[in-house]
């Protein structure tokens, strides 16, 4: 079949769906405690997080997630059980950066435990300008008009934003900072501080543990340093989730979709140029993820001669630890890259 005709046929049939595959069953509580009130009740917003506050508080606290199994972190809303649910908690641990755009009228509700925003100390990268430099690869002036048309709307709207933490990096800046073991400790230390500071009793332990848990973290960050130490740089990734992991690790993300979720249009000229620039680039493994179709990623691969590997951007809940989940995606860049 013509590569036009194939790629037309995918553009137009693409379905980008989190909630249709299946995932390991976790080990994840839902719902906080009723019973045990010497414990601090701590809700997340992420599977990372949840890992990472668990790590730390271990018999201290009751952790629950709260976005349940399936759902999609960047999409979903919290019902009013889930509004109850946190309103009952006394510490409220986000991911930060636009992740949850539901926090603002969270907020509203007059929620009374802490809010802990983990991305605090974090410098955080534009996603509008990752979009900028993609399309400006695939020579998109198009967007770029549409950029000047709307400069004046959106300098508005960041003025407006300055107000809510939340509304200001939505949409505007890239939110996957967990994805860097770097970044991944700072977060751990926000919520070793904040455990410490809700329950000071127990400083030492949250401290400590903490400590602990970011020994394994660096041993992560030196091992995908020395791994990919030396390997080629460009690859070809689902969606706009590893520029932070990227900029750690001196490589290049091309992206199949220009967004930092993994919602998005897919159009016969992306896929074109997607498949012009592995070509240049002489790639051969294109990247897809577990919570969302192969199927844009095996056409481009079938068209190169490639193959496709799973990158993951641990937003799905899993059995795997996210030290177990980051060394898998280790080993699927060293066998693309190295």
């Amino acid at each position: 079949m013509n590569i036009q005709i194939k790629l037309a046929i995918i553009a137009i049939a693409i379905v980008i769906p989190l909630t249709s595959f299946a995932v390991t069953q976790p080990n994840f509580t839902s719902e906080i405690s009723t019973t045990d009130n010497s414990k601090l009740q701590v809700v997340t917003s992420a599977t990372f997080l949840y890992e990472f506050t668990q790590n730390i508080g271990k018999e201290m606290v009751d952790v629950t997630l709260l976005v349940p199994m399936g759902a999609d972190p960047h999409d979903w809303e919290p019902t009013i059980r889930d509004t109850e649910r946190l309103q009952r908690s006394d510490v409220i641990i986000v991911n930060g950066i636009g992740y949850e755009h539901w926090i603002g009228s969270l907020e509203l509700t007059g929620i009374a435990g802490i809010l802990v925003d983990t991305s605090n100390g974090i410098s955080t990268l534009d996603s509008a300008k990752h979009d900028e430099e993609k399309h400006d690869e695939e020579k998109h002036d198009e967007e770029k008009h549409d950029e000047e048309k709307h400069d004046e709307e959106k300098h508005d709207e960041e003025k407006h934003d300055e107000e809510k933490h939340d509304e200001e990096k939505h949409g505007a800046l890239d939110p996957h900072i967990w994805l860097n073991p770097v970044y991944a400790q700072l977060q751990v230390k926000n919520i070793a501080n904040a455990l410490s500071n809700s329950d000071p009793m127990n400083k030492n332990h949250y401290q400590s543990n903490a400590e602990i848990y970011n020994q394994e973290l660096n041993l992560l960050d030196a091992k995908i340093r020395t791994e990919l130490s030396g390997c080629k740089t460009d690859f070809i990734t689902f969606h706009d989730a590893f520029s932070y992991f990227s900029e750690e690790y001196g490589l290049t993300q091309h992206t199949i979709i220009s967004s930092t979720d993994s919602h998005g249009e897919v159009t016969l000229k992306t896929l074109e140029n997607i498949v012009s620039l592995a070509r240049e680039l002489n790639i051969k493994i294109i990247f897809a993820e577990e919570s969302a179709s192969t199927k844009t990623s095996q056409v481009i691969a079938d068209e190169i001669g490639g193959k496709v590997l799973v990158l993951s951007p641990l937003e799905i809940v899993s059995d795997e630890t996210y030290v177990e989940k980051m060394t898998q995606n280790l080993e699927s860049l060293k066998e693309a890259l190295c």
